[in-house]
């Protein structure tokens, strides 16, 4: 597929789009990320039954860690991703960093969906797993880069957290919509269907909507300026150590929670011994909680500053994580499984906009001067 690049208009200025122009870059880059995020995040809910298919054994246990391990080989890749599409999207542009990175995860989507289990064609049926799970990192590597600069490059910046949350709240409508699929799959097919093809069912859909997600894209405008670049290569890797390394740990620190959450249904079934659909309710609960935490804290960032939305929900977390599992892990009911799932995921979910506004203000500061009052010690 040959991608125009040259032909793409560049904006240009402090302020490079309108109102509707940033309404509708900010809405074509959370679609397609938010798709991209479907299908990767779709695989850790029905790990116990893509296990069954790729790494069929006399205990589920080692079944299960055969499915966890290929979930784990697309994080091997996305570093690689990130580091690949996002030089390409420094130099080249967003715009065809985007649409390289979700042609590739329709790849990944249709290559998982179309490969026979291992009864059908043996040890070849997890190499191609592994394969597909491998290019479906790396997309979702230089996907998670280039939509987010995208983003906070067409950002109102008197609203930039709001903006910039919608990446991570399109992550949670995706993995909302994953759960409920899930959940509804569970009503309509009965435990040995589901390992046979009703998760095959559930990712194949992210397939259909892969041509529209292109054609969106390929309406943006470009947003990157060329001048802008040559001062990165100018700098250098170590003028932006600062922000990179503060961005690191904290965007890792919430990441840890987010993948507590996408593994609950997981768990839930697993270790807890809960029915699919109580495990379904209780991921899509936290996911949809979730949107909500991000789009507020967003909001209350932009009017009151980074530090305390960042600061406050990470010692919340820390402080009642441990009371929550106890809770249910004690109970192993509905109302403890959803429920701790609602209070950590609504805390976890909180600072989202504003993690992204602050490393942004950051890294746009020069080297050594202060962040001033959107950065992080706001």
């Amino acid at each position: 597929m040959e991608i125009p690049v040259e032909a793409a208009p560049t904006l240009t200025g402090d302020h490079p789009l309108t109102p509707r122009q940033r309404r509708q870059a900010i809405l074509a880059a959370t679609l397609g990320n938010g798709l991209e995020f479907y299908d990767f995040i779709t695989f850790a809910f029905f790990a116990i039954q893509i296990g069954h298919t790729f790494f069929p054994s006399v205990s589920p246990y080692l079944s299960l860690m055969g499915s966890l391990a290929t979930f784990f080989a697309g994080f091997l890749t996305r570093p690689l991703g990130a580091y690949v599409l996002g030089s390409y999207a420094d130099k080249v542009g967003r715009k065809p960093a985007m649409m390289i990175s979700m042609t590739m995860m329709g790849v990944g989507i249709i290559l998982l969906v179309l490969t026979p289990g291992y009864a059908t064609i043996g040890y070849a049926a997890p190499v191609i797993a592994v394969i597909a799970r491998m290019i479906q990192g790396f997309a979702l590597g230089g996907e998670v880069g280039s939509a987010t600069i995208y983003m906070m490059e067409g950002a109102d910046p008197n609203r930039r957290a709001f903006s910039m949350a919608w990446q991570g709240a399109s992550q949670n409508i995706a993995a909302s919509v994953g759960s409920l699929v899930g959940l509804l799959l569970t009503y309509w097919l009965n435990d040995a269907e589901l390992s046979a093809y009703g998760w095959r069912i559930a990712l194949a859909l992210g397939i259909t909507i892969v041509p529209v997600a292109l054609w969106v894209r390929s309406s943006l405008p470009e947003t990157i300026h060329h001048a802008d670049t040559a001062v990165v290569a100018h700098d250098g890797f170590r003028s932006y150590l600062r922000p990179i390394i503060c961005g690191l740990i904290i965007i890792g620190s919430g990441t840890i929670g987010t993948y507590i959450f996408q593994y609950m249904a997981t768990y839930g079934q697993n270790t807890l011994h809960l029915s699919a659909r109580l495990s379904l309710t209780g991921e899509f609960a936290n996911n949809a909680i979730s949107i909500v935490a991000i789009l507020i804290g967003a909001a209350v960032s932009d009017r009151k500053g980074r530090k305390h939305t960042m600061l406050v929900p990470q010692l919340l977390f820390c402080a009642l994580i441990v009371p929550c599992f106890l809770w249910l892990t004690t109970q192993r009911d509905a109302v403890s499984f959803i429920g701790a799932n609602l209070i950590l995921s609504y805390i976890s979910g909180y600072m989202y906009g504003a993690v992204y506004a602050a490393i942004r203000n950051w890294g746009a500061a020069p080297p050594g001067a202060d962040p001033g009052p959107g950065g992080i010690a706001a």
